[in-house]
C-alpha cells in the first residue's frame, strides 16, 4: 500500500490567560494562532471515483477542522473553567465569545483537545498523524501520534 500525508493549515485570532503563570502569560493577551493539521492514508485509487487519486479531499479536512476547532475558538476568549467564574463575577470585562475549558489554555493543551477532537470525527480509511499549533512566528507546540496513545491515531 502506498501511504501519503496530507497537511491543511488554519489561522485564528484568540485570546486566553494563565492562570497562576509567573509571568506575563497570566494576563489576558490573545495571539494569531496558525495550526497545521496532517493525516495519512492511501490515495483513492478507483476509477470514476471522484476523489481518485486523494487521500482525502482537502475541502472535506478544512470542514471537519472549522467545524471541530476554528470556529469555536476564533476570536474568542479562552479560559480555565474557575478563572470563568471569576471574570463573570467582576462584570468589569466586555466579553463577547468566552470558551470554557477545564484545563489551562496553554498551546500543549489546546492540541490534546484538538486531538481528541478530531479523532473521534476522521473518516476510518484516514489516521491523524500530525498537529503543529504556532502561538507566535517563533514558538509552537506538536502533536505526533506515534508519541501518544489515542484510538484512530497511527
Amino acid at each position: 500500500m502506498k501511504r501519503i500525508r496530507i497537511t491543511k493549515e488554519f489561522t485564528f485570532e484568540m485570546a486566553h490567560a494563565l492562570r497562576n503563570h509567573d509571568g506575563p502569560c497570566k494576563n489576558i493577551h490573545g495571539h494569531s494562532y496558525s495550526l497545521a493539521v496532517t493525516v495519512m492514508g492511501t490515495p483513492v485509487a478507483e476509477e470514476g471515483n471522484p476523489k481518485q487519486g486523494m487521500v482525502w479531499d482537502f475541502s472535506e479536512l478544512k470542514h471537519l477542522v472549522n467545524h471541530e476547532i476554528i470556529s469555536r475558538l476564533d476570536h474568542a476568549l479562552v479560559l480555565k473553567m474557575e478563572d470563568t467564574v471569576a471574570v463573570i463575577e467582576q462584570g468589569s470585562l466586555p466579553v463577547g465569545k468566552l470558551v470554557m475549558v477545564p484545563y489551562q489554555p496553554t498551546c500543549e493543551n489546546l492540541l490534546l483537545d484538538f486531538a481528541e477532537r478530531l479523532l473521534h470525527c476522521l473518516p476510518e480509511k484516514v489516521k491523524l498523524v500530525r498537529l503543529l499549533l504556532r502561538e507566535t512566528p517563533s514558538s509552537y507546540a506538536e502533536w505526533l501520534a506515534e508519541e501518544n496513545e489515542f484510538p484512530g491515531a497511527l
